[in-house]
């Protein structure tokens, strides 16, 4: 969630640190802890230091296999680090593992190898995040010793949509009322480090799964992607018309007299324990509340429609030869939710109640995706609506283009995804299409080329801002949507540009971190994650959230004075990321700081796809 526990988070830590009276050090290396495919381009930076220093790449025996110089200044990270200086290494193509030494300072070991060998396992990490989310009754005990929660969700009551006011738009301004109704949405994934469940998020997590799926077959992807299935096919009941869009309330009020899920630090399964009634203040902990995102029979928020119809018609083009019938069903659970898409007085999408915790406003870009899924289920299945739903979709494409919307792949705008499908309809021909298959693509390369460009001004060569929010959900857009522009096209046009941000998020930056949880050397350890937090490992150890993206640097203003640590959590901080903060731009390893540690399954969604596409081309 994105914005939220405003409590525990002040005003700014800048990090800024006088560095004690030795002798200089010859700078920080930073890369790629994983490694680099054997013919990739390769490139390190070094955080300080001087230019045309030498540096040394040395192999497990310690043996140089290159040397050479650093380049001129990248630009200035901080005011302690006023340069960072370039290595390039790419003439090291050898499968093995090596280090990069510059004067008195070594790098991480790193490997060079396939890409299928170094990427598959860190893939398969990011499944395991969704493992460790899971909640209901079909939970995976995994390193965190899960266990069954929230069964109470199989008669989750169902409310109106909750009323809101201030000036972030997320404090309650009625009490809850119940519309009588009554559904079973037990099951689904946790969204973040707390224990709400939203059907915006889950669908373009689950959507993610089934791209990466039909890209490759592994048991374990299957398996969650059919877990987040299941869970959507609940959300979406089509006897009714309903979509539901959200199980629990994250905000509480203390006027009306109740605790929202973010007030109360806890395992998930002692909601279930619980010994309340209604008026209680910790009734909607144990007894939480729906939220419709349609009166039954309704039109419904496009966005939500696109990707939870996407994810239908992708599991119908997996099943379609494995198990027709079944695909049948998908195919048309999808085409039957399309059909209620609101694309007319749309107003504020439906994401999350509040909007303000996912305050999207694309939606064109959903209904590209839906409609191309579609397509493609019905073109596998040999359906006669084929040629409808891929209209639909170049239709949806061509209003998508007319946004001229700059933004690029996260879960607010997933327009990659459709784009890249679509071409591949468009190059083998769609009667009646509205667009071309240059136009899709080119978007793709717009996308593509804006973050080349806003990489061009950052020392590390990052495309995504790390002064603002979501700068791991962007990173690893790009990482994906250059991984599908290579598929789409065949160019490698964008491959060292991808090679780049991959690099970024798995330790070239200045604090020489992964953001993945238990990904490379150096990666978070106080992840802001309740579950992680309680039952796993604060001060090193295996019981570690592995696999989960956490949001990365941030804003420096929205950090400081963190405060105390949430009531019943441990104490967990580590200060090694003080030095390396700048003026602009803090990471913060700390359990505090929501903005910089907290993990999503829509950032690691993203993850789970580029990792795969990187891995199995």
């Amino acid at each position: 969630m994105r914005i939220r526990r405003a409590a525990l988070v002040a005003a700014v830590l800048t990090g800024v640190v006088v560095a004690p009276a030795q002798a200089a050090p010859t700078g920080h290396i930073r890369l790629d802890q994983i490694g680099f495919g054997t013919t990739e381009a390769k490139h390190a930076y070094v955080l300080g230091g001087a230019a045309n220093a030498t540096f040394t790449v040395v192999d497990s025996r310690g043996k140089t296999v290159l040397t050479g110089k650093t380049g001129a200044s990248t630009g200035s990270w901080s005011t302690k680090f006023p340069s960072v200086h370039p290595i390039d290494f790419s003439r090291v193509k050898a499968p093995g593992t090596y280090r990069i030494k510059v004067g008195s300072t070594t790098s991480t070991a790193f490997k060079i190898d396939s890409l299928n060998k170094l990427f598959a396992p860190v893939a398969h990490n990011t499944v395991e995040f969704f493992q460790a989310q899971r909640d209901g009754a079909d939970v995976i005990p995994g390193r965190l010793n899960r266990k069954p929660a929230h069964l109470t969700d199989r008669e989750t009551l169902v409310y109106e949509e909750p009323v809101f006011k201030g000036e972030g738009g997320d404090q309650i301004a009625a009490p809850l009322k119940p519309t009588g109704a009554k559904v079973d949405l037990e099951g689904g994934w946790f969204d973040a480090g707390d224990f709400v469940k939203f059907t915006h998020a889950s669908s373009y997590s689950t959507a993610s799964m089934l791209l990466a799926l039909r890209n490759k077959h592994n048991d374990a992807l299957y398996d969650e992607a059919k877990f987040g299935l299941e869970w959507l096919d609940k959300a979406w009941d089509e006897k009714s018309g309903t979509l539901y869009a959200q199980v629990g309330i994250g905000t509480g009020s203390e006027e009306f007299g109740f605790v929202g899920d973010h007030d109360v630090w806890r395992l998930p399964e002692a909601d279930d324990k619980l010994n309340v009634k209604p008026g209680d203040s910790e009734y909607y902990i144990k007894h939480r509340p729906a939220f419709r995102a349609n009166v039954a029979g309704d039109k419904i928020s496009p966005n939500l429609v696109g990707r939870v119809a996407g994810s239908f018609a992708l599991a119908a083009q997996i099943e379609a030869r494995r198990n027709p019938r079944l695909a049948c069903e998908y195919l048309d659970k999808a085409a039957k939710l399309f059909a209620l898409a609101k694309t007319s007085d749309v107003g504020e999408l439906v994401t999350a109640f509040p909007h303000a915790y996912y305050p999207e406003s694309s939606w064109t870009d959903d209904l590209e995706f839906g409609a191309t899924q579609l397509a493609l289920a019905a073109k596998a299945l040999n359906d006669k609506r084929y040629n409808q739903f891929a209209r639909a979709a170049t239709h949806w494409a061509k209003e998508f283009l007319a946004t001229a919307d700059p933004d690029t792949l996260n879960v607010y705008n997933i327009s990659a995804l459709g784009h890249a499908d679509l071409a591949k309809l468009l190059r083998a021909g769609v009667p009646g299409a509205e667009v071309t298959e240059a136009q899709v693509v080119g978007d793709l390369q717009r996308q593509l080329q804006q973050g080349a460009d806003a990489s061009k001004n950052s020392p590390f060569r990052t495309a995504a801002n790390v002064e603002t929010w979501d700068v791991g959900s962007r990173t690893f857009g790009f990482i994906t949507t250059a991984a599908l522009y290579k598929k789409v096209t065949g160019s490698a046009q964008y491959e060292t540009f991808g090679t780049q941000q991959r690099g970024f998020a798995l330790g070239t930056n200045a604090w020489g971190t992964s953001l993945i949880v238990g990904v490379g050397a150096k990666f978070p350890e106080c992840p802001h994650h309740q579950a992680a937090n309680l039952s796993g490992s604060p001060n090193g150890g295996a019981k570690v959230l592995v696999g989960a993206v956490i949001n990365g640097p941030n804003d420096a203003t929205l950090f400081g004075d963190l405060g105390e640590m949430p009531p019943g959590s441990v104490d967990c901080t580590k200060p090694y990321t003080l030095e390396f903060n700048s003026e602009k731009s803090v990471f913060a390893d700390d359990l505090r700081s929501w903005p910089s540690s907290e993990p999503a399954i829509d950032f690691t969604a993203t993850g789970v796809l580029g990792f795969s596409l990187i891995a199995n081309g």
